[in-house]
């Protein structure tokens, strides 16, 4: 795709990879000295941090033309009002599920719709003999990730994580494991791991990721997937993963016209479409999720990138790390029992108010 984007530019494209945190701090490093790259793909939480450093031209200098894109996909890579770049595409949380399980314990999938409905199948599936449901809550961004659905479900803001709704999503996660819903790995297990569990054949539910559908098709049994419901019901915002394509500053501006032309190029309906389903990413274009949106397999995941919502989103732009490292050291000790949600939590928004300042 990059070779006949250029091709189409007439230009020869060469591509160099490094893992994400070393991108970061090269590319930091090589904008100083006046060598960037012209063409940047990042993951989107990246985008913000880049921006802020200056590392990044905003699209009213490039015209790269991001009207097609969800305002909700864009927004992972918007700070201060200016746009920097556009989205591949989308990938986000649901709940995968073992039919097998959920049928012998007499639950019916379509009828979870909110924090109360599935906290009643989880009951049901325990004493039918099988585990309920399995996540990720490490202390990690992992653990923050996973999180982030039951908090922003229950209308709780990343400004705020004591809030009165804050401590009702991580009570709903507490209260899980201490009646036995979800076991006690998930304080260290990542959502590779937790994945195993699910794949194992003995839990009913499973908060995982996109990125798993093929694996899913391997596990050797029947299995759905529901958006993440909000605590009152509907889709709950879950956070989006993928990859920004950016084009970071130039000494010579007149760079910027062929760079434009191979984003163009690359974030095209076509090539988006084809490069969605190699990730197994949703479409960041209306164009795409409609085409997307009809293939039963990806039919929920659809309507779970529609809901979903950027880490950094909110303006919290290069902030968001130092509140995830709070919330999920919250998440942590409410877990483990060395504090109560709220106790937890307080320490947490003190922590991120310090280190935000």
């Amino acid at each position: 795709m990059l070779e006949g984007c250029g091709r189409g530019v007439g230009v020869s494209v060469r591509r160099t990879a490094f893992d994400t945190t070393d991108l970061t701090s090269r590319v930091l490093l090589a904008a100083q000295q006046g060598a960037a790259p012209d063409v940047l793909v990042v993951d989107n939480p990246v985008v913000s941090t880049l921006a802020q450093g200056g590392v990044l031209t905003d699209t009213s200098v490039t015209g790269l033309d991001t009207s097609a894109v969800a305002g909700n996909l864009l927004a992972a890579g918007q700070v201060g009002g200016r746009t920097y770049g556009v989205p591949i595409g989308a990938n986000t949380l649901a709940l995968y599920y073992n039919k097998g399980v959920l049928q012998a314990a007499g639950v019916d999938p379509a009828g979870v719709r909110d924090w109360a409905s599935l906290t009643a199948a989880l009951g049901k599936i325990k004493a039918s003999g099988k585990r309920g449901i399995t996540f990720s809550a490490i202390g990690t961004e992992e653990g923050s990730f996973q999180f982030l659905p039951w908090f922003w479900g229950a209308r709780a803001s990343l400004t705020d994580l004591s809030s009165p709704a804050a401590v009702g999503a991580l009570s709903l996660w507490t209260g899980w494991l201490r009646a036995g819903y979800a076991p006690n790995s998930v304080i260290s297990d990542t959502q590779t791991t937790s994945w195993q569990e699910f794949a194992a054949g003995q839990t009913g539910f499973a908060e995982n990721g996109t990125w798993q559908l093929g694996n899913a098709r391997k596990v050797g049994f029947a299995y759905g997937i529901i958006p993440i419901p909000g605590e009152g019901g509907g889709t709950a915002p879950a956070p989006t993963g993928g990859e920004f394509v950016t084009i970071p500053v130039q000494g010579d501006t007149a760079r910027y016209k062929v760079s434009e032309k191979l984003v163009a190029c690359l974030t095209s309906a076509g090539h988006a479409a084809a490069t969605d389903a190699t990730l197994s990413y949703i479409g960041a274009s209306g164009a795409v999720q409609a085409r997307q949106a009809a293939d039963p397999q990806l039919a929920a995941w659809v309507t779970a990138v529609r809901a979903a919502k950027g880490r950094t989103s909110d303006d919290l732009g290069s902030r968001y790390p130092r509140i995830s490292q709070q919330l999920w050291t919250a998440v942590q000790a409410a877990l483990s029992g060395s504090a109560s949600p709220q106790a937890a939590l307080q320490s947490a928004q003190a922590a991120a108010a310090a280190a935000t300042r």
